[in-house]
């Protein structure tokens, strides 16, 4: 017989189906009691944590200054080859190493660049006339290097050479202006390293590469960022293609510094000549008031933003060269390493917001 049936010696057995259960007590939450016990405790543990981080970052860096303290030795028969050293960090750096006993070889644009150089340096600098944007000139600087460094070859090159100007919104511009200024600072540094490269891997010397902040983030219409980011792209490949040869190849990102890179008088020179030669239309677009207040932002803002003190960026050029353990990139400026290259990981949405904000507003808006 069916247990649910039951039998006589077995009772009956209630059926499951159809009984409704009643639902589980819900969980009993006991409150624990505040006690400051448990709170000092802990903010104990935290201040201990943080001390030991604190202690951590102390020693990195401790250990990073001692470790790039060594420099290299024998000076003296050391060709260092600068380009653009007729005013700011190339002029510097060309005094700077002739002091510290290395053979400069300091190439100008202008005559009166290599004259102030040769009045300021002791007579183992070399000056010599480069336009980077001519490939005979490139050369024949090339060929005398090659004779005066004989068979020890070349102990760095450093491309300092470089341009702000024409810069400007990008629908200001033409194809013409891209060109120019492509010619001095991308092609003129591929230019000038490939002539010299094989006299460098004898050496088993040093690449060293003046790229900008503006390689790692876009702030402005025109060639000069895309030209920035085409350095970094070179630098970047020529490192790893040279590493077997026992090349070093380094990239210095400055900041905002009193050059002709940030003269206030070139870049607004700049913005009236092109304004000048726009079509009317595009005048509309922006507005009559867009050159004003970009004069104004260029005399203001870029010169408040600009450090007068250039020899942070010419220290690193100089560790590049003469370390025996380089880094592989330098960005000296404050607000290179605080805002510009912070603000270059950010997504693209927060970059945009932080940079329209102070952007000039046009006068035709959608």
């Amino acid at each position: 017989m069916s247990p649910l049936l039951g039998s006589a010696d077995q009772p009956l057995l209630a059926s499951p189906i159809g009984r409704r259960t009643s639902p589980p007590p819900p969980p009993q939450i006991r409150s624990v009691p505040f006690s400051w016990q448990t709170y000092t405790a802990r903010r104990r543990c935290a201040a201990v944590m943080f001390l030991y981080f604190l202690g951590l970052v102390v020693f990195y860096y401790l250990y990073r200054w001692v470790r790039e303290l060594p420099r290299v030795p024998d000076k003296g028969n050391k060709y260092v080859y600068v380009t653009g050293c007729d005013s700011g960090f190339g002029n510097l750096l060309a005094r700077h190493l002739d002091k510290q006993g290395f053979r400069v070889i300091a190439s100008c644009f202008t005559e009166k660049g290599e004259e102030d150089l040769r009045k300021a340096c002791s007579g183992k600098l070399i000056t010599t006339h480069l336009d980077v944007r001519s490939k005979d000139s490139v050369g024949k600087v090339a060929a005398m290097i090659k004779d005066k460094v004989g068979e020890s070859g070349l102990w760095a090159v450093v491309n300092n050479a470089g341009v702000s100007v024409p810069s400007a919104p990008c629908d200001w511009l033409t194809i013409d202006d891209y060109k120019s200024m492509l010619d001095v600072n991308l092609n003129g540094v591929i230019s000038v390293t490939l002539s010299v490269l094989p006299l460098i891997k004898k050496a088993k010397g040093r690449v060293v590469n003046v790229a900008s902040v503006f390689g790692r983030i876009s702030a402005t219409g025109g060639p000069y960022t895309i030209s920035k980011y085409g350095v970094e792209a070179f630098n970047d490949s020529l490192r790893l293609n040279m590493a077997p040869f026992g090349v070093k190849v380094l990239c210095i990102e400055p900041g905002f510094f009193k050059t002709n890179v940030t003269d206030s008088a070139i870049l607004s020179k700049n913005v009236n000549a092109v304004w000048d030669r726009l079509p009317q239309e595009v005048k509309d677009d922006y507005g009559s008031e867009y050159r004003q207040k970009a004069l104004q932002l260029i005399s203001e803002k870029v010169a408040k933003l600009s450090d007068g003190d250039l020899m942070k960026v010419v220290g690193c050029m100089e560790h590049a060269v003469s370390a025996v353990r380089p880094r592989t990139r330098y960005s000296p400026g404050w607000d290179a390493k605080f805002f510009w290259l912070p603000l270059s990981y950010m997504p693209s949405c927060v970059q945009d917001y932080i940079l329209s904000k102070e952007a000039i507003p046009i006068a035709k808006k959608l």
